[in-house]
């Protein structure tokens, strides 16, 4: 799967998906938006554990990693709805591991489907220990805490899997873009998603330029103001292409700032029609906190004019559960 970055062959790994993930042509989208442009989707929402998403490729070399420390159990960190934590307990259960996520209530929603529908439901049903934070709590603190109670047998994971070992999976998937490229006969101009916790801009930004493929990948901040996003997703596409054996420049980072609304997890009027859009064109689902921001400013982009007569590539990172937490607000 990962032939043309060889580099990678060394990592530990432990397998979690069943070979590419597709490519998709959005043509009703295209011809509602006046064929201006091609617009593909790699559809990194059909994996096959846990509901599937991008967090995925990034936990096969975290528990790779893990299992070749010795490690028994896997903590993680993040929002009350993360996507990241709903799969690490799944990925961790497959494994034959055991999962503790440590889930601050980072975002203000208090009605029952954020705090309790959606990813929380299915973390329970995946067998982690969930543990209840309040917005203000340092989770990381608590997580090395409790891997140090636990003896030194779990492996901490920051926020969205985003470490130098974790990012190699976006590495990884920069590498079979290309070879999907090859097999369409199609070069894309763009590589666009949503950026959170930055580690799949940043593995895809390290591994398209170990390929000698720079300057593809366009983010979309959803969690951090602009300059921080920038400033992050380049200090981490540097440990990744450390590990890579490449420098990455700050020319390197594309990212816009435009669509992150309010804040983390707040939804926007530009982000329920994208999402609505989508749906009712090609039946396909975004998620209302990565990739429906992200793909509301794709399509901010394509009406303005900036990818005409360009072929684009949006990667759906998945987080479908969280559109049940999201009923009030998208109007269930």
């Amino acid at each position: 799967m990962y032939s043309s970055l060889p580099v990678l062959r060394p990592f530990p790994r432990f397998c979690l998906l069943e070979g590419m993930t597709p490519i998709q042509r959005l043509v009703s989208l295209e011809k509602a938006l006046g064929e201006r442009c091609a617009i593909f989707v790699k559809r990194d929402d059909l994996m096959g554990i846990g509901g599937g998403g991008n967090k995925l490729r990034k936990l096969e070399f975290l528990i790779g990693q893990a299992k070749s420390e010795g490690k028994d159990t896997l903590i993680t960190v993040g929002a009350r709805q993360s996507n990241h934590a709903r799969l690490t307990a799944a990925s961790a259960a497959v494994a034959g591991l055991g999962a503790e996520l440590v889930l601050a209530r980072l975002v203000p929603k208090t009605d029952d489907d954020y705090l309790f529908n959606g990813n929380p439901l299915l973390d329970g049903l995946f067998g982690a220990t969930v543990h209840d934070l309040p917005g203000d709590a340092d989770t990381l603190a608590f997580a090395q805490q409790r891997a140090e109670a636990l003896g030194g047998r779990a492996l901490v994971i920051p926020a969205g899997g985003s470490s130098a070992v974790g990012m190699l999976g976006y590495a990884g998937a920069a590498a079979e873009i290309a070879q999907q490229e090859v097999a369409l006969g199609r070069r894309f101009d763009k590589v666009l998603l949503a950026n959170g916790s930055h580690g799949t801009q940043a593995g895809l930004v390290a591994g398209f330029k170990a390929q000698g493929l720079g300057g593809k990948v366009l983010g979309y901040t959803v969690l951090a103001p602009l300059a921080e996003a920038k400033a992050q997703t380049l200090a981490k596409a540097r440990e990744v292409g450390a590990l890579l054996g490449i420098e990455v420049d700050e020319a390197d980072i594309a990212i816009n700032g435009e669509h992150r609304g309010p804040g983390y997890g707040i939804e926007t009027d530009e982000m329920k029609a994208a999402l609505k859009l989508m749906a009712q064109t090609q039946g396909l689902l975004l998620d209302p906190v990565y990739s429906g921001k992200a793909f509301a400013g794709m399509l901010a982009g394509i009406r303005a004019g900036q990818f005409d007569g360009q072929s684009l590539l949006f990667v759906m990172t998945g987080g479908t559960p969280g559109l049940y937490a999201y009923r009030q607000a998208l109007g269930g």
